[in-house]
């Protein structure tokens, strides 16, 4: 399998050198475990819907309903959303302030539950967030496909990410990458393809130090477009 030295080679040579490179990486830098834990379970919930809300959608129109969708959910408290009664949901069918899908919506109340369950369980969801070893990010996968809705696969590493954890994601572009560093036969699909993924991460952050946000970036900018994973 390819150092990661050599896959870092490369994508500076394709973004102008090294210093250009790092100012890229530098635009995405992941938050410390602290700010993490500090995060109010509030935004957890709503960086949850977002991604839900555009996964197959326009990112632009769910943007500028975003201000509709802080005040139609009560800024996101997960104990108020976990309560929603199904005439509240009913009622979020007809609001225009939101993107009224009904399967979406209906996901707020579940994934808030989640999060209250979370909170029950660890103090706040943002420390179980916060504490979640990077060395298992896969696990923390598993762990949102079993527990909460429609926010599985490359939605939840989106989340995560936005969120500031170090994380991966497994774009075109980072399992082309992948394949071609020799991690991967084929671009990743099942749980055994995810942990290789896995493996091979922890290798690259044991050499150089980087973390998973750093090294999925290095791996898209190192192939595919030049624009590629945003």
């Amino acid at each position: 399998m390819r150092s990661f030295e050599e896959i870092y080679a490369k994508a500076a040579e394709r973004k102008g050198g090294p210093e250009a490179l790092e100012r890229l990486i530098a635009e995405h830098r992941p938050k410390s475990q602290a700010e993490l834990a500090a995060t109010p379970d509030d935004r957890w919930l709503a960086g949850i819907t977002r991604v839900v809300f555009q996964a197959g959608f326009n990112w632009r129109v769910v943007e500028n309903k975003w201000p509709g969708f802080e005040a139609a959910f009560h800024g996101f408290d997960p104990k108020l959303n976990a309560a929603m009664s199904d005439d509240e949901l009913d009622a979020h069918l007809k609001d225009a302030r939101i993107i009224r899908n009904g399967a979406k919506v209906a996901s707020v109340r579940t994934n808030a539950q989640f999060l209250v369950d979370l909170a029950k369980e660890h103090g706040s969801a943002a420390k179980f967030f916060a504490d979640w070893p990077d060395g298992d990010f896969v696990g923390l996968l598993d762990v949102m496909k079993a527990r909460a809705v429609r926010c599985a696969g490359e939605t939840a590493m989106r989340f995560f990410r936005n969120m500031g954890k170090p994380a991966f994601i497994t774009t075109r572009d980072v399992s082309a990458a992948l394949v071609e560093a020799g991690a991967l036969a084929k671009a990743p699909t099942g749980k055994k393809d995810y942990q290789a993924v896995q493996a091979a991460f922890n290798r690259w952050s044991d050499e150089s130090g980087r973390d998973l946000t750093v090294i999925s970036r290095v791996l898209a900018m190192s192939t595919g477009p030049q624009h590629a994973e945003m």
